[in-house]
This record gives C-alpha cells, structure tokens and sequence, in this order.
C-alpha cells in the first residue's frame, strides 16, 4: 500500500498536498483499490467556497458512486479536467496523474487536523 509521508490524510480516504496557500486533493491507493475501477469523477463546485467536510463531488466506480469531501474550508479553483476522459488515472496513479482538485484554503489551521502518514495507517489498518 502506498502512502506517502510528505502528503497529508483525511479520515475520508484522500490525501492533501499543500504548496503554499494551494492545497491539491485526491483519493488515497487504499480508497481507489477499495472503490476497484473508477469510470467517472464529477466536479461541480468549481469556483464556489466549500466549507471543510463539504461535498465537492462524487468519484464512480463499477459498482458504487463515493462523496469526495473537502479537507478544508476554501474555493475549488481548478479541477483535474484530465479525469473526464480518463477517469482510471486514479486508479492506476492516484498520488500523481490522478489528482482531483486544487484548492484555494482559507483556514491555515485546519491542516493541523489533518492525518499524518502513520495516524491514516493506523486508521486504514495498516
């Protein structure tokens, strides 16, 4: 499994790249194998201000639809649009070509409440 140390975690399954007020999001290897084949990410808050935990979307698989949740309050300010021809970049690489949003956050505290790499093995059983 992996999980990179220099990424941050949710206890949702994604994973949080933060690159200074800019935040970029996708779903952890754990959820995308959990998911199995991804055939559709949708992205529809693009330009609006989420609150953290706030739906910004929903990922596809074969056999189940999955809610993507904000790790912190701040504007979608641009989606992966790679996705909509090729959904199943996240599953084949979910850490790089298969990132989902970026976001714009408005509360620097929050990233102290996200997972460290050891807290999400943890959760994830790992």
């Amino acid at each position: 499994m992996n999980i990179p140390a220099e990424l941050k975690y949710t206890k949702d399954h994604e994973w949080v790249k933060i690159d200074g007020d800019i935040a970029t999001v996708g779903i952890t290897d754990f959820a995308q194998g959990e998911l199995g084949d991804i055939v559709y990410v949708e992205v529809d808050t693009l330009d609006e201000t989420l609150d953290r935990e706030a739906i910004f979307g929903t990922v596809e698989a074969v056999k189940t639809v999955s809610d993507l949740f904000s790790p912190l309050s701040g504007e979608i300010v641009e989606f992966n649009e790679a996705l909509e021809d090729e959904p199943e970049q996240v599953n084949s690489d979910p850490y790089g070509a298969g990132w989902m949003v970026k976001i714009k956050f408005t509360n620097e505290d929050e990233i102290n409440d996200l997972l460290s790499a050891d807290a999400y093995k943890e959760i994830i059983g790992g």
